[in-house]
């Protein structure tokens, strides 16, 4: 096999595999664990309080490394004391789920 079968093999693994593992997730369960979140970006991911970040319609990878990191204690300054503690008591199917449920809302809130 040449590289180039290598490289078009890999692609095709992951375009399967991929999809699968973001299905996983339950946008459901999400927003209901979302609750607490509220409080800093908002009922619907839009946070009122321009120091917050917006969630809704972020890319739910992102999400996911970002809570994790945040679990993790990897993510530094800010209000990262706050979001550790929140994230401290997520599994990571609870990470999963709440990516998913930010990651479903529109961006602009509907509008």
């Amino acid at each position: 096999m040449t590289l180039k079968h290598y490289a078009a093999a890999s692609i095709l693994a992951l375009t399967t595999v991929v999809p699968a593992l973001a299905s996983a997730a339950d946008a459901e369960a999400g927003k209901a664990k979302a609750a607490v979140c509220a409080a800093c970006h908002g009922q619907n991911g839009l946070a009122q309080i321009p120091t917050y970040p917006n969630l809704a319609g972020q890319n739910e990878q992102y999400l996911v490394s970002a809570i994790t990191a945040y679990k993790n204690k990897q993510r530094t300054g800010g209000q990262a004391a706050i979001m550790q503690g929140q994230a401290a008591a997520l599994s990571d199917t609870d990470i999963a789920n709440l990516a998913a449920y930010y990651a479903s809302l529109p961006a602009d809130g509907g509008n």
